[in-house]
């Protein structure tokens, strides 16, 4: 689907890596009964992960993000649904995992589906609505349609929010929530599902999670309130809780029963314990960063997986119990990346927290510079190497070395309203820094000096992006107050500025540094002349929302937009025509860069994403 305004160009489906990983979906994190795939949601896409190899797939299908995500017994099939808005339908998926293909697109739930589950013969799918909707639906898999379906929970109680399926019968499943455990049975002749309310005395408990027993004699539920109930499937009766004295800490988030009896349980304050099925009490535990949201099996057992709410995904062995991090990535909106000179297999980006170091062949994070409780907004890698200087929002400049992320100095008070902007000339020897006050400084750079050469006061805004010229003699800053500002930093005067009816958010030169390109809120992309800030062109960028950011190829011929609309546009310069359009953000792009060589481009965005595309045109 190209937007309509825009001539038909190709699609930039290359997309070759996602480095972002399950987070705040409840179950989102699959190991795959093949034993050697992933599969879990990123915003509107499915991806399929190798566990060796970290090959994807993208399976590209829902309208908006997926809400949750099931994989069949025997892994044949893929099952993701998706949150959508207040009245409208809300799609589950069936994909075929061998094809990677869409098998068919079951549509009844209104707003949101909240879980879903296979049949162990894989004969029918139950899928569960969001709140605004309350039904549960079974679905017949080989007829492609919907078999029955009823209100998931009596009036009296609160939503069910989880699912499972029994391990030995196609014709029963368990759904709980908020104060209601309910054991269904699928009666196919006449059409219906007859449920049974499990029975839990004096107990009032919010339900998060259930576990199944492998030979559907009981079944465990954990709970928000940090304890476990064990029911009877027969009897529906509750017939030991625990533990009674030290409850988890932020609830149960998740529960794996073992082969051995044991029960894996994690907790919304990030510990995963062993526990005994009959005291529950742990026998070892370790701690994760972030809340647990998602365990999940390896095999029979001898190793599974952790996924948490900060983005990371562990393994952990059975027998020695230790968690190593095999997985990350940011899970707050990323506010810049940039490539080091000369070098595509290095890139750094930046969010609130923390500042990482990317290694792009192996797709895995090499370096964390942590500073707690504050948000980077821009950074840059000096050209030398030697450092990478951060623009944090309490104001100062820090500088790290890339290798180990010591802090090598900081420019405190650089600007008394956080500092928004950063760029460093090609001989090291300045730093042009942006604050949200609207100033621009220059700051001068010695061995073991750091000493501001001049304040520019043009700006009456935030300054969003600063490009310097090769000769580091000039260099234009781009404000939301409506101005893009060409200064000489020779001699500190403003030698053009930029008027336009929008909030600027980027700016680059044009590897020729006659013309400037700038975008902004106004969705549109503007070609000025640097000599006397002249407009040559206006083009319709974006259909909605602001572009955000924007890079040029080295020698001029290709440029790339994104923004608000989610959508990566690859442009030609000259034409001014979109060649490729790329689908596969799910929150507002931020920043997006060409690597130096022209392999790829690499996107950030204000979900944590961090996607890699292939680059479309031969270099």
């Amino acid at each position: 689907m190209v937007p309509s305004g825009l001539k038909i160009c190709e699609s930039l489906n290359s997309l070759s890596y996602s480095l972002s990983v399950v987070g705040h979906i409840p179950f989102g994190l699959i190991c795959h009964p093949d034993r050697e795939h992933f599969v879990y949601p990123l915003g509107c896409t499915v991806i399929i992960q190798g566990l060796n190899n970290n090959t994807q797939a993208f399976l590209h299908g829902h309208t908006n993000n997926v809400s949750c995500i099931a994989v069949s017994r025997s892994g044949c099939y893929v099952a993701s649904g998706q949150v959508t808005f207040m009245g409208f339908k809300a799609d589950i998926i069936l994909w075929d995992y061998k094809k990677r293909e869409l098998l068919a697109r079951l549509s009844l739930h209104k707003g949101k589906v909240e879980k879903l589950a296979f049949s162990p013969n894989e004969l029918y799918l139950v899928s569960l609505g969001g709140q605004d909707d309350g039904s549960v639906v079974v679905w017949s898999i080989a007829k492609r349609d919907a078999i029955c379906g009823s209100p998931a929970s009596a009036r009296s109680a609160g939503n069910a929010t989880v699912l499972a399926f029994s391990n030995c019968r196609d014709e029963a499943f368990i759904s709980a929530g908020n104060g209601t455990i309910r054991v269904w049975e699928l009666d196919l002749p006449n059409r219906k599902i007859r449920p049974t309310e499990c029975q839990t005395g004096s107990l009032k408990r919010v339900i998060t999670s259930i576990m199944m027993a492998e030979d559907d004699s009981y079944f465990y539920v954990g709970t928000s309130s940090g304890d476990i109930l064990k029911l009877n499937m027969k009897s529906k009766l509750m017939s030991d809780y625990g533990p009674v004295k030290e409850k988890f800490s932020l609830g149960v988030t998740a529960l794996l029963l073992l082969k051995t009896g044991d029960l894996v349980v994690s907790t919304g304050g990030g510990i995963v314990a062993l526990c005994k099925g009959s005291n529950y009490k742990p026998i070892k535990k370790i701690q994760v960063q972030g809340g647990v949201t998602s365990l999940t099996l390896r095999g029979q057992g001898h190793q599974f997986f952790v996924g948490t709410e900060e983005s990371q995904i562990y393994r952990l062995n059975y027998n020695d119990f230790k968690e190593e991090l095999i997985t990350t990535c940011h899970n707050e909106a990323i506010h810049d990346i940039i490539f080091p000179s000369g070098t595509s297999d290095l890139f750094a980006t930046c969010s609130k927290n923390d500042i990482r170091v990317w290694h792009t062949p192996e797709n895995k994070e090499l370096l964390r510079i942590t500073i707690p409780n504050m948000t980077c907004h821009a950074i840059d890698f000096m050209r030398d190497g030697k450092s990478i200087i951060s623009a944090w929002n309490d104001g100062k400049i820090r500088a790290f070395t890339p290798e180990t992320g010591r802090l090598m100095y900081v420019i405190d008070h650089a600007h008394s309203m956080g500092v928004t902007a950063i760029a460093a000339t090609s001989d090291c020897k300045r730093i042009i820094s942006g604050g949200g006050e609207g100033q621009v400084r220059v700051w001068e750079i010695g061995q073991n000096t750091r000493k501001l050469e001049e304040v520019l006061k043009e700006h009456i805004s935030a300054v969003s992006c600063i490009k310097i010229k090769k000769n580091n003699r000039e260099c234009v800053t781009a404000s939301i107050d409506g101005t893009c500002i060409i200064w000489d930093i020779v001699r500190f005067m403003r030698n053009q500025m930029i008027l336009a009816n929008t909030l600027f958010q980027c700016v680059c030169y044009h590897p020729e540094e006659y013309q400037i390109i700038t975008s902004g809120t106004d969705r549109k992309i503007g070609y000025w002349e640097v000599f006397d800030g002249s407009a040559i062109r206006n083009l319709e960028g974006s259909l909605t929302g602001s572009i955000n950011g924007m890079d040029i190829t080295t020698d001029g011929t290709y440029f790339v937009t994104g923004g608000d609309d989610h959508l990566v546009k690859v442009w030609d310069y000259n034409e001014g025509e979109v060649t490729h359009v790329g689908m596969g953000h799910s929150g507002s792009i931020t920043r997006l860069r060409i690597c130096p060589g022209n392999k790829y481009i690499v996107s950030v965005s204000a979900d944590g994403a961090i996607l890699r595309w292939k680059y479309p045109h031969s270099s």
